[in-house]
């Protein structure tokens, strides 16, 4: 009991250290957004989405382009047949991040899931090797000596009449069996 005490005033005691160690301004200048840790995402706009369900992503792929990918873009404005197979290839990965056939490569999942059915097998074997080596030994009951005791000196009547009624003729019903192998 006193060790609860003393572990409760002593967190108690960390807090108020903490606390008043802390000035409030820099306990405040670590919540405020920093857009360099963290930029938040407007969720009312639209975003990309690789998806083979959606075809045609709400917003392309890469939104700021660099001059050689502006020129491109201009370039996409004339006839296509000016174009090698490198440009229109760049002018998809400008919309695009992925491919169908990207999309559609297999994935590596099955080897995470048949992993951790393994682990949790392991464990298991694991527990009931521990439950064997140190667990407790089997119940008394179940020796031969025990189990004849009990024959010899039926349960007394408690409950009701109707149970120890019902006990007592399974306990003569099934005794023939223990009874050959124990010999009362």
């Amino acid at each position: 009991m006193l060790q609860l005490i003393a572990g409760r005033v002593s967190s108690l005691v960390a807090r108020r250290a903490t606390l008043a160690l802390t000035t409030s301004s820099a306990r405040m200048a670590s919540h405020a957004p920093d857009p360099e840790v963290t930029e938040a995402v407007d969720m009312s706009r639209p975003m990309y989405w690789d998806r083979l369900d959606t075809p045609l992503p709400d917003k392309l792929y890469k939104d700021e382009l660099s001059a050689a990918e502006k020129s491109l873009k201009e370039k996409e404005k004339g006839p296509w047949s000016q174009l090698t197979n490198e440009e229109k290839i760049a002018l998809y990965r400008l919309s695009f991040h992925q491919t169908y056939a990207e999309m559609n490569q297999p994935k590596s999942e099955w080897k995470t899931v048949v992993g951790g059915i393994f682990f949790f097998v392991g464990f298991t074997a694991l527990v009931v090797w521990w439950q064997r080596v140190y667990g407790k030994p089997a119940s008394f009951k179940s020796h031969d000596d025990n189990v004849a005791f009990s024959f010899k000196h039926p349960p007394a009547p408690t409950g009701t009449a109707l149970a120890w009624f019902r006990s007592f003729f399974l306990r003569q019903t099934f005794s023939l069996n223990v009874a050959e192998k124990v010999q009362l």
